[in-house]
């Protein structure tokens, strides 16, 4: 699967100075790499419940994880973007905090989820996640990414939690 790394284009300085962006819309763009990524995340956990996907970009990989499982898919939003009663974690950012939200009646007490996004970095929205399927009483298998960026402690974040991630690249700060 490593050969699905030359797919994911690297950005330097966006969104902001210093950064190194990785684009994976190269990956989008290419119907079989999308498919062999989907496939191998389908493979990293059990057949779920349900699979909770993280705006915007876990939405793509979520919907097709949904699909083939043929389970619900559950949408985590940013703040104010769900109708109906809601579940809020507020989380912290570089420089900030942010809100994510489940709507409160997406998930039964006890039921197994897969969390999905497209990339793993410092882990505060992953773990944001986690906890609002917590707060619903539902039980996290796994959490599976398609890029992971080591060296900023995303991993370490979600200890206790199984992680999964397909692409691995070294960050350091």
């Amino acid at each position: 699967m490593d050969d699905l790394g030359r797919y994911i284009r690297d950005v330097p300085d966006f969104p902001r100075k210093g950064i190194l962006f990785k684009d994976i819309t190269p990956l989008l763009n290419d119907a079989a790499a999308l498919e062999r990524a989907v496939d191998w995340m389908s493979r990293q956990a059990p057949r779920p419940g349900a699979v909770v996907a993280i705006e915007s970009r876990g939405f793509v990989f979520g919907t097709a994880l949904a699909l083939r499982w043929r389970v619900p898919l559950v949408l985590a939003r940013k703040f104010g973007k769900l109708p109906g009663r809601t579940v809020r974690q507020v989380y912290s950012l570089e420089y900030g905090e942010d809100t994510l939200e489940l709507q409160a009646d997406a998930l039964e007490s006890g039921r197994q989820v897969v969390i999905v996004d497209d990339l793993l970095a410092t882990g505060g929205t992953a773990l944001a996640t986690v906890r609002l399927v917590e707060q619903l009483e539902a039980k996290v298998l796994a959490v599976i990414f398609l890029v992971e960026l080591i060296g900023l402690g995303g991993r370490e974040r979600l200890e206790g939690y199984a992680v999964e991630s397909l692409l691995r690249y070294e960050v350091h700060e």
